[in-house]
């Protein structure tokens, strides 16, 4: 899972260790800058990088953050290639769009499926029907208590 090309860290076979030179780690003055303003912000972001931090070099991974995610990238990119790569066997999608290879089974499904979603579309109607009457109440009770209102402020010029 190391990464060679970004690696400064001398293996265990030349006499190295996994902490860097006399048993310390090397921060980047970047790092160390991501940590306390993690902390600063939010403890539990600061404690997060700081695990990561300390993770990645268990791994044996000395590079800096951005080399370690670049190599993650690149491995989940190879995992998501190599089962595009496989075909619509290995992975056709989500499960409710895969072939079953029952011809009945997958008509009487789509039907389902279209009833579903109409049956979704109607409920959606409805609420938007619903959230228009309710704007509508609201308007005419707004529009009646702005009109006692104004009853009782004509009521109060002719009293004066």
């Amino acid at each position: 899972m190391s990464c060679h090309r970004y690696s400064r860290m001398s293996s265990s076979a030349e006499g190295g260790t996994p902490w860097g030179h006399h048993g310390r780690m090397s921060w980047r003055p970047y790092e160390i800058a991501a940590v306390i303003l993690g902390f600063l912000i939010f403890w539990p972001l600061g404690l997060g990088i700081l695990v990561w931090k300390l993770w990645q070099r268990s791994q044996g991974f000395e590079g800096d953050f951005f080399a370690f995610a670049q190599e993650q990238g690149a491995r989940v990119r190879d995992a998501v290639s190599g089962v595009a790569r496989e075909g619509s066997a290995a992975w056709g999608g989500p499960s409710f769009m895969r072939s079953t290879g029952n011809v009945a089974f997958d008509e009487w499904r789509e039907g389902e499926l279209a009833r579903l979603e109409e049956d979704r579309r109607k409920v959606a109607e409805a609420e938007r029907d619903f959230a228009e009457h309710i704007d509508q109440l609201r308007r005419a009770r707004d529009r009646e208590e702005f009109e006692s209102f104004m009853r009782g402020r004509k009521g109060e010029d002719k009293g004066a």
